[in-house]
């Protein structure tokens, strides 16, 4: 193995000028996955130097420490590596300090549509810098640089880093929003138990990355699916992260059930509110026309229609994504995408005043009599802190509690099937004849 030290000149950049409130600090990152011309570090002196070591096969260099010990980095990329950080003492009330967001599933369709949102300021804000940290399998990295050379050519000003991995506890290092996407899609003849075990696996271990290195206040929104149940998992291999900070994603079928109640009622969707979605996200869901209001009344004030409520409405709202793909060939990655922004705008904005909106989120402590240690999707509102509090003022009847009740036993059952990677002990796994996966979603 031949050595080769290379020595930074001393250099200015030409890309800054005296009124710019921000510097480019000296983070070089050398991988052995990539293989990019980087410039030196900008604010580097004559005597800065950078031991690379250069294998015989030809591969990159890969950085190591002065006592000749292999240091492993956080993979960046590109125009990335040179990482844009505010001075402390040049901080403007303009900008905020910027915040870090891991998205797990990096490379595929969702995320496509997902990240540049983020990037672009639509989400957190337009004085909002971050930085994204992007998950991805060795089988995807291509794709994940891929990805990241689309967000250099993007030229979005906010985004000031872009780190990309395949190991959790480097990716998850630090991060204050953890998107966690990427799962196994259930196959033809794979059964609902299958999928929640290699899943469940999945969020176990992204779980115990988070525990180890996220911030201890890391907020976790879990996409992947069977969502609830994934993210009861994540949150129980995370001790160290408040459970509160968990939430499995049922934004998608609050939409479309605003949607749904707005074309029946012939209003355009934002005047409908107050909408819940209850339970899990499966075929047992429970999207509750009880509280929802259209213009501020009862919407069985609005839709005398009750039979469709109680049988057509529900039903509309669960196979809207098998729908979706007959029509379009393929699943509700866009969409899916604009849940997600919504589910974070719902935490880190002031909900309206009267209104709410719908995640999943522990149980314990909840006002409905749902049983504890499940992961539930219930009405909940927002300071805009990014915390939440669940909505007390809710009407259940009969005909709410008894379809809620299904919904919680099969989140139960669910739960016992990953017990064994929950520490709840031996797992037992007997969720019925009746496949609840939502249509479009196999």
């Amino acid at each position: 193995m031949a050595m080769a030290e290379l020595t930074t000149p001393k250099t200015t950049s030409p890309f800054l000028d005296s009124s710019s409130q921000l510097r480019l600090s000296s983070k070089l990152h050398l991988s052995n996955q990539f293989r990019h011309l980087l410039l030196p570090p900008l604010h580097a002196t004559p005597s800065s130097k950078i031991s690379c070591s250069v294998s015989q096969n030809n591969q990159a260099p890969v950085a190591v420490q002065d006592n000749g010990s292999v240091k492993k980095k956080k993979e960046c990329y590109g125009v990335f590596c040179l990482t844009y950080d505010l001075k402390a003492e040049e901080e403007t009330k303009s900008w905020k300090k910027m915040i870090s967001i891991a998205v797990s599933g990096a490379a595929g369709m969702i995320s496509n549509h997902l990240l540049f949102k983020l990037a672009s300021g639509a989400v957190f804000g337009p004085d909002q810098p971050i930085a994204l940290k992007l998950l991805g399998s060795e089988r995807s990295i291509q794709a994940l640089e891929g990805v990241a050379m689309e967000l250099e050519d993007s030229l979005f000003p906010l985004l000031r880093e872009v780190d990309i991995g395949t190991d959790p506890y480097e990716v998850f290092q630090d991060v204050e929003w953890a998107l966690l996407i990427g799962a196994k899609p259930r196959g033809p003849g794979m059964e609902r138990a299958a999928l929640l075990d290699i899943n469940g696996q999945i969020f176990a271990e992204q779980g115990k990355a988070l525990n180890a290195v996220a911030s201890p206040n890391v907020k976790v929104l879990v996409v992947g699916n069977p969502c609830n149940t994934n993210a009861l998992i994540c949150l129980k291999n995370a001790p160290n992260i408040p459970a509160k900070n968990f939430h499995a994603l049922t934004r998608l079928d609050e939409n479309r059930a605003k949607c749904q109640l707005a074309l029946k009622a012939g209003v355009f969707y934002d005047k409908v509110s107050n909408m819940t979605i209850w339970g899990n996200h499966s075929t047992t869901q429970v999207p509750d026309f009880l509280n929802a209001r259209i213009n501020g009344l009862p919407v069985k004030e609005v839709i005398t229609d009750h039979k469709w409520l109680e049988e057509g409405f529900t039903e509309s709202v669960q196979k809207r994504g098998g729908l979706l793909i007959q029509k379009w060939g393929r699943s509700s990655a866009a969409s899916t995408a604009v849940s997600i922004v919504d589910a974070i705008k719902s935490l880190v904005t002031p909900t309206p005043e009267g209104d709410w909106f719908s995640t999943g989120v522990y149980t314990n402590g909840n006002p409905y009599g749902i049983a504890e240690d499940l992961v539930f999707s219930m009405p909940c509102r927002s300071k805009g802190d990014g915390d939440y509090e669940l909505v007390k003022d809710v009407e259940i009847d009969d005909y709410l509690r008894k379809r809620i009740a299904k919904s919680e036993a099969e989140l139960l059952a669910e739960k016992q099937c990953v017990a064994h990677l929950t520490g709840d002990g031996i797992a037992f796994c007997d969720l019925g004849p009746v496949d609840t996966m939502l249509p479009g979603e196999v």
